[in-house]
């Protein structure tokens, strides 16, 4: 590894940001100045996390919102906090309802895949523990985007032009006219460069503010939730809502290169990404767009696949050991799986999905990188009336097959694809990382790791650079930036080759690393509408 990978040169599509006070990248301008504004003023990272989040429900409805899943690695004072903020299925559900119903599979729309949403818990409980501003104040940016408008930007104003036409297709029953009204008021999505009101969001956010997100799990919007439920043909109810707490977890991790990669234990599938490395550590890698580099990484990543889909799901009940799936050994037995062929690997196909990531850090060495989602975009397609809160649909990731380690049964969480990611070095905190988009992120955060490990690139450079993503079977898809030469290399290895235009399936990532001096720096992915503030 090149020593002086934070200061490398390299050709990107935006310069490094540089910071020593404190930083705010996330995949919304907004978002991020929202988050921006609440460090100058005095809060902590934790605080400019919890504004910025809150900003993003609104400023990019299209992949996360109120009703959805959040998780957080927080570097406080010198020690790092997990929180799983993701939600169970609720009591009243179950594989022989649904069949009865008629569904082979679990559905991506509707009331079937709505799980509790974790999200308002999540901004609760970090406040709770390492807040220092009133809570109220850092919800007031994503509350006055709401009532006064912000423009759509273009990344958001393609996912929302897209979201809209499938839901056209696809969204017939009365209990979805609720999102129509809430996100296509002019019976079309809004156009780039629109200004787009969000007034019953922003009524609910200020609720949520007022009760500390009470209100949500146990007051007025619970029981909004409660009664659209109820009368639309739902299964979540009040009580699963009032027995809703996130949980605080330590974070897991695996030493690559000298590097410690820090990822969320299950039910999420960061744990991919670690065993993924724990192969690739065993190679020596040259060339970053090699032949030989892409081929073992896309192998690598198939087989931490296998044994994430093969084995994650809600912790409680997993039947195998993190430990043991982590282990030299059995990293070393799964790395010698790897031949100068691709391989056929016994998995469902990988899907999109919608995420959006951000990470913030203040002068005082605080640190949080966080990531909160809807799920396939919008999520559901319902929104209960009056409130604005689009409920997400992360219920899909269950299975109707009783021999399927993601069975669905009431009370349980299913297999979670969002994971923030933090980088260290022995006891030295290098930062928070992350790369959004479903399956895509833990073949985002291997690669941009590497990039950064293994290839000197600093954190502009490491977003920047052209991905692959490995997507069922043989298939990989590649980003045009790759050249036609190691397409057809690839190729002749066995692997089943395209380039996808539409960059959104690639991910979206953001990244905040700091140096031995202290000073902070900060990329954000091109893919994205996104910015760093610093100072």
């Amino acid at each position: 590894m090149r020593s002086d990978n934070l200061y490398n040169p390299y050709k990107t599509s935006r310069a490094v940001s540089y910071g020593k006070n404190g930083m705010v990248a996330t995949s919304q301008n907004f978002a991020a100045e929202a988050g921006f504004e609440i460090l100058k003023n005095g809060g902590n990272a934790v605080d400019a996390a919890v504004a910025a989040a809150a900003a993003l429900t609104v400023c990019e409805p299209t992949s996360n919102g109120i009703g959805g899943d959040a998780f957080a690695i927080v570097y406080y004072k010198g020690k790092l906090y997990g929180l799983n903020s993701s939600g169970p299925s609720p009591e009243k559900i179950s594989v022989d309802m649904l069949r009865s119903k008629g569904y082979k599979q679990m559905p991506r729309f509707g009331w079937a895949p709505v799980n509790v949403p974790g999200i308002p818990a999540a901004w609760s409980a970090l406040w709770k523990r390492f807040g220092k501003l009133p809570f109220e104040k850092l919800l007031a940016p994503a509350v006055e985007y709401a009532e006064e408008g912000y423009p759509v930007t273009p990344t958001v104003g393609h996912l929302w032009e897209k979201s809209y036409r499938e839901f056209k297709h696809y969204l017939k029953g009365d209990e979805f006219k609720y999102w129509f009204e809430t996100f296509s008021p002019k019976e079309r999505a809004p156009r780039i460069g629109e200004i787009v009101t969000l007034r019953d969001h922003g009524k609910t956010l200020k609720t949520i503010a007022e009760t500390l997100g009470e209100a949500f799990y146990r007051g007025e919007l619970a029981e909004k939730i409660d009664k659209f439920s109820k009368d639309t043909g739902g299964y979540i109810r009040r009580e699963d809502l009032e027995k809703f707490q996130p949980e605080w977890m330590d974070p897991i991790s695996v030493n690559y290169r000298g590097y410690d990669v820090y990822e969320m234990p299950p039910n999420g599938q960061g744990i991919t990404a670690l065993m993924a490395l724990n192969i690739l550590k065993g190679f020596e890698f040259g060339e970053k767009d090699s032949v030989d580099t892409c081929h073992k990484q896309i192998e690598a990543i198939k087989l931490a696949f296998e044994d994430s889909l093969k084995y994650v799901t809600d912790a409680k009940k997993m039947k195998v050991n993190i430990g043991d799936l982590l282990s030299e050994s059995y990293a070393e037995e799964r790395r010698k799986q790897i031949t100068e062929t691709a391989f056929m690997p016994k998995v469902y196909k990988n899907i999109n999905g919608g995420t959006v990531y951000l990470a913030t850090a203040d002068g005082e060495g605080n640190m949080v990188s966080y990531i909160q989602s809807n799920y396939m975009g919008f999520g559901s397609g319902l929104v209960v009336p009056g409130t604005g809160i689009a409920l997400h649909n992360r219920g899909n990731s269950f299975s109707l097959d009783p021999n399927h380690v993601n069975f669905l049964e009431p009370e349980k969480k299913p297999y979670h694809t969002i994971i923030p990611g933090f980088l260290m070095k022995g006891n030295r905190p290098i930062g928070p990382f992350g790369v959004m988009g479903a399956f895509m992120q833990p073949q985002g955060h291997i690669q941009v790791l590497m990039n950064f490990i293994d290839f000197g690139l600093n954190p502009q450079a490491a977003l920047d650079a052209p991905r692959w993503f490995w997507t069922s079977g043989k298939n990989v898809s590649l980003e045009k930036q790759f050249s036609s030469n190691l397409a057809e290399n690839l190729y002749e290895r066995g692997h089943d080759v395209d380039y996808e235009i539409d960059t959104s399936v690639f991910g979206r990532g953001q990244i905040i690393w700091k140096n031995e001096n202290g000073v902070l720096f900060g990329g954000t992915d091109w893919r994205s509408d996104g910015t760093v503030y610093s100072w």
